[in-house]
Order: structure tokens, then sequence, then C-alpha cells
């Protein structure tokens, strides 16, 4: 994801936490009505969304986009299934990536690019118990070893 021209409006946390993320793919979202004034609002939760693959297309399940205040009747259900757009060839891929064991489809952000709406989707493997305790030791230390360098160059 370049910074040009794109602005983050979520970011899944839980994912770097949880998961080894392989590879990463830009997606677009079919949205209706009201779900774009939302996303521009930042009122949007990628907690435990994940992607699956279902007759050639992929969904995006558990994405929690806020209800629109002035919305009224147009406001869709917040927690329904929402269409990801891609090449047909890249699902396929995906698809077949998946079938192995221990990999699934999670997003990772939601971001406009030139003004559309487009979602990282990570494929993802996940993480032992130990790896994640290696991960926070990793991040220590080179807290540890920031602080020091910063107090020796004060000094």
């Amino acid at each position: 994801m370049t910074k040009a021209n794109t602005k983050t409006i979520a970011h899944n946390k839980k994912v770097s936490h949880d998961y080894f993320i392989i590879e990463s793919m830009e997606a677009g979202i079919e949205l209706k009505g009201t779900e774009v004034k939302s996303l521009r609002a930042g009122r949007v939760n990628l907690k435990d969304s994940w992607c699956s693959v279902v007759d050639g297309e992929i969904f995006i399940n558990g994405m929690h986009i806020s209800p629109y205040e002035q919305g009224n009747i147009f406001n869709k259900d917040p927690m329904r299934v929402r269409k990801l757009l891609m090449h047909k060839r890249e699902i396929m891929r995906l698809f077949g990536l998946v079938k192995q064991d221990g990999y699934s489809l999670i997003p990772v952000s939601v971001y406009f690019k030139n003004s559309k709406i487009k979602v990282q989707v990570g494929l993802c493997k996940g993480k032992k118990l130990y790896d994640k305790r290696a991960d926070i030791a990793a991040k220590d230390a080179k807290r540890n070893i920031e602080r020091h360098l910063k107090e020796q160059f004060k000094q």
C-alpha cells in the first residue's frame, strides 16, 4: 500500500499479534447506501472479521459498520456479509492457498485510495503461543535498547 492518495480508516491490530501475514492483497468492497458515509466518519470495526470464498466469490464476514445517524430507513444491517471485489484468477489462487492447513484470509485494514474504499486482505498463518511470546520479548528488547541509547545521547 503506497502513501500517495491514501487515508487509512481502520486497522486490525489483532492480526499482527495472532497471525503471521504471509501475503497481502488489495480488494474493493461492495457497499450499500449510507455505509460509505459511516466509513467516512471512521465508524468501522475489523476486530473479529474474516474472509471466506464461496462459489468463486470472496466475502468479508464479521465486519461491523455502524449505522449512519441521519440514515433512518436506508441503513443496512451493520454485521451483514459484504462482497469483496477481486479478479477471479486472484480469488482462485487465494482459495487454493486457504485450502492448505493453517491458512486463513483476514482483513488487515480499510482505507480510501483515490476516493475509492479498499480493503487490504492478508493471507495469514496462525501463531503459536511461543511465537507470540517471542514477538513480545523482541519488542521489549528493542524498546529497552532505544531507551538506553536515548539516555546516552542526553548526557
